[in-house]
């Protein structure tokens, strides 16, 4: 294994997803502070119906689709919720949230704003409406709601200060988890009993870290891969749209069973819809490709 080029990779990396989160991160601390997204809540506010969702839901849909789930929580958990709606806005928001900040990430592994948007967005509704149809009795809730501790500010410099201070520690977490984990890449890569095999490992190990640490951490990895040879754009294809529909799942989950979500539901209708979906696309994707190979030629 080659330190200095695994060094490098791994900076350069590094830098491409802190000049994304940092920005938007503080960004998104103001616009909740300013309770700026009360104004458009409207927009998604026939959704809410569609899902069984009280409509003062929009607000923490609207906040999670284009900030956080934190800012979500924040503003759903004074809302009376059973622990079936609990679970259906959880599937949603785990599907189509931080919309801005992870689908520039997408878009430096080659999957377009457009596609991001749209694919989280419809997949989040479909997947959640589904849910709907489940019967109330086979959503089992464990509520703690004094884990949870909304966000408070004094005032913006306060609101700056400790954003800026989160975003240091979530830098941190970034340099030292990505710098890990693409050193562990590059050792496996260099085995000789998987050298035959590299494609496939790079593929699982991309989507391993995707589902359990998010798109954010995942995406390190995915552009780093995409960078070189060893995934092709076909599997990236794939690979960013099961993270679209399957990432962090056990973090953003239990966000939400803070509150009363049935947790075994909420990752198994998201990894059986993340596993439908991608090979769904896939499917459109090799016939987009061989029309156009055809054409081509």
């Amino acid at each position: 294994m080659n330190l200095k080029k695994t060094l490098n990779s791994s900076i350069k990396s590094i830098w491409i997803i802190l000049k994304l989160v940092i920005p938007i991160y503080i960004l998104a601390e103001i616009l909740f502070y300013y309770n700026t997204l009360a104004y458009v809540s409207f927009l998604v506010e026939p959704f809410t119906s569609i899902l069984g969702l009280p409509k003062e839901a929009a607000l923490s849909i609207i906040s999670g689709m284009f900030l956080n789930l934190y800012a979500a929580v924040a503003f759903a958990a004074p809302l009376d919720m059973s622990p079936q709606q609990w679970t259906v806005l959880a599937v949603f928001l785990g599907i189509c949230h931080s919309l801005v900040v992870e689908s520039v990430i997408m878009k430096k592994i080659g999957l377009s704003n457009t596609y991001s948007y749209l694919l989280r967005f419809f997949a989040g509704l479909i997947v959640a409406y589904l849910t709907t149809f489940i019967p109330a009795s086979y959503f089992m809730s464990n509520i703690n709601i004094e884990a949870f501790e909304e966000k408070s500010y004094d005032s913006l410099i306060s609101l700056l200060q400790i954003s800026a201070y989160n975003a240091f520690i979530l830098s941190l977490k970034i340099i030292a988890l990505i710098t890990a984990l693409i050193f562990i890449m590059d050792f496996i890569k260099t085995r000789d009993f998987i050298q035959k095999s590299g494609k496939n490992i790079s593929k699982s190990f991309s989507i391993l870290v995707g589902v359990f640490l998010g798109i954010t951490y995942g995406a390190g990895i995915l552009i780093e891969e995409a960078k070189g040879t060893s995934l092709s754009k076909k599997d990236i294809f794939f690979i960013g749209t099961f993270l679209m529909i399957c990432h962090a799942i056990i973090e953003d989950t239990l966000l939400f069973v803070i509150f009363g979500a049935d947790f075994t539901i909420i990752i198994a209708i998201r990894t059986v819809a993340a596993i439908i979906i991608s090979y769904a696309m896939l499917y459109f994707f090799d016939k987009k490709y061989s029309k156009t190979t055809k054409q081509s030629i």
